[in-house]
């Protein structure tokens, strides 16, 4: 049998049928898309990196995004802050 004869031969149970189609509309992709991913990494890792996507991109449309290097500086700041008390500390 080669890969594409055993590729037309996979099925799943009808309930794992359900929850990939249910994951594929979520994820704006076909049920045959999804399910390279699905055999990749399972449905519940599949199924939790859609939603955590959903959520992320609902906080980027209520709070929009900042800017990278308004983030880095930030970021710095921060160490140097940190640094500061650190030597405040020791001393």
């Amino acid at each position: 049998m080669n890969a594409s004869t055993q590729a037309e031969t996979l099925a799943l149970a009808k309930g794992d049928q359900k929850r990939l189609e249910r994951l594929a509309g979520l994820a704006g992709r076909s049920p045959k898309a999804m399910l390279k991913f699905v055999l990749r990494d399972g449905f519940d890792a599949v199924e939790e990196e859609i939603v955590e996507s959903q959520a992320a991109e609902r906080d980027i449309a209520l709070h929009g995004t900042v800017p990278h290097a308004e983030v880095m500086r930030s970021a710095k700041r921060l160490i140097e802050v940190a640094r500061v008390g650190t030597r405040k500390k020791a001393a």
